[in-house]
């Protein structure tokens, strides 16, 4: 069979005087995401499961936090990268679907926004995109506030 699945998962750190940018979309908060890039735990969950489809490591491995070159990095642009090496090797995206855990802010009102942003990057139908957004009913660090994480699953097709 020609087919592949991957998953995977981001957390950051939400902290004061960063942008809250998930799956490309900057969302009016407080707090934003902390991390060497823009710190888009959904684009970089996304990623992840991409690359370890085809057992190819994770995002560090290609953009190291120690290479300057990728500070506060687009992770579009990254996930464009990502990309094209899994199409390199003669591989698709068939669909994805991924879940962000945040208490605050509401999610819901930005999902499709984002869906319209990996679409574009990916080159592919809105419709291979799942994105669900919930909360940690208070429980562990993202139920404190304390950070962001998302879960992807990437199913690639030769």
């Amino acid at each position: 069979m020609n087919i592949r699945i991957g998953n995977g998962y981001d957390i950051h750190r939400l902290v004061e005087g960063r942008p809250l940018i998930l799956g490309g979309v900057k969302i009016p908060h407080s707090l934003g995401l902390l991390g060497h890039s823009d710190a888009d735990v959904l684009t970089h969950a996304i990623m992840d499961a991409m690359l370890g489809a085809l057992s190819l490591g994770d995002i560090g491995h290609y953009f190291p936090p120690s290479d300057p070159k990728w500070k506060g990095a687009d992770s579009l642009f990254l996930l464009k990268e990502v990309n094209e090496l899994v199409r390199g090797r003669g591989w698709q995206i068939n669909n994805m679907d991924s879940v962000i855990v945040a208490e605050r802010p509401k999610l819901k009102p930005h999902l499709q926004a984002m869906v319209s942003n990996l679409a574009n990057t990916l080159a592919i139908s809105e419709d291979l995109i799942g994105i669900k957004a919930t909360t940690n009913e208070k429980l562990g660090p993202v139920g404190r506030e304390e950070g962001i994480a998302a879960y992807a699953v990437v199913l690639l097709v030769r």
